[in-house]
């Protein structure tokens, strides 16, 4: 009986160690009668667990340590892109992207911003579930003020059509509102500058997919310095949102022989797109 007795005692002191409880024993290392009184009331049913979808967010993992919102998987992507922007910038008070496309439009950031004929903020559905992303504006989209308007646009649309999205499904824009002079690539502090207004773009918008066309816009919003090769053919993960990365169709335009891996991402991109929001 003694042994008995022991053996329940240590369960007992285990489970406590487990559940933090504190019950009650008698002489004997025994459960007191009082310790099987009523637990206290359960939630009453139909309300929100501590949890549930709506409730305030943890701060703090379980080791107290601060979480980064932009890192905290349970929040949803367009609060992640929130938590990206600066402290400072009025970009965070802003609720609509016409709010945002005068920003781009009013705002000096850098030097390219002074000298550009327009801004070229995006165009399309401002619900779109695919957004398309590209590196910066030519000179046929300075002079129009949308992107992906030249010939690059055009072929642009006809991938699109070929996978069953009209352009008007869809919403564009690029990593720079402005054009850089000569078409070259976006200086750092260019990208640091303009990248801002592209992360509350897709934060208003909330996408369910995002295709970037070219190396700079995919490496620029994926963080890396990868070749093309390295990106293309398979999802990423931004904030939440799968990322397909493909080459860009001023490049198809130049090499044809890419068309084909290209038709292979983006019927990727399809099958991924009918997956989350439906064919």
């Amino acid at each position: 009986m003694q042994t008995l007795l022991q053996t329940l005692r240590s369960a007992l002191t285990y489970e406590i160690a487990l559940a933090g409880a504190r019950v009650p024993l008698d002489d004997a290392g025994v459960p007191s009668p009082a310790s099987f009184s009523p637990a206290e009331p359960g939630p009453v049913a139909g309300s929100a667990p501590p949890h549930a979808p709506g409730a305030d967010m943890p701060t703090t993992d379980l080791f107290g340590n601060e979480i980064d919102p932009s890192e905290d998987t349970s929040r949803p992507p367009h609060e992640r892109l929130e938590a990206l922007l600066p402290e400072d910038s009025p970009l965070r008070g802003m609720t609509t992207l016409d709010e945002v496309e005068r920003y781009a439009r009013e705002t000096v950031l850098v030097p390219i911003d002074a000298r550009r004929t327009n801004a070229v903020f995006g165009t399309g559905n401002p619900e779109a579930d695919l957004v398309v992303i590209g590196e910066a504006p030519g000179a046929d989209e300075d002079r129009t003020g949308e992107p992906f308007v030249g010939r690059a646009g055009q072929l642009l649309n006809k991938i699109l059509a070929a996978i069953g999205f009209d352009r008007e499904d869809v919403y564009i824009a690029n990593i720079l509102k402005s054009r850089p002079p000569n078409n070259r690539d976006p200086l750092p502090e260019e990208v640091e500058a303009h990248l801002p207004m592209l992360l509350k773009q897709l934060a208003l918008i909330r996408p369910r997919l995002i295709l970037c066309v070219g190396k700079t816009a995919g490496n620029t919003l994926l963080r890396r310095q990868s070749s093309l090769a390295a990106l293309r053919g398979r999802f990423h993960d931004f904030y939440g949102i799968p990322v397909m990365v493909t080459y860009h169709p001023a490049a198809l335009l130049r090499n044809p022989q890419w068309k084909r891996p290209t038709w292979e991402d983006v019927q990727l991109l399809r099958a991924r797109y009918d997956e989350l929001v439906g064919s």
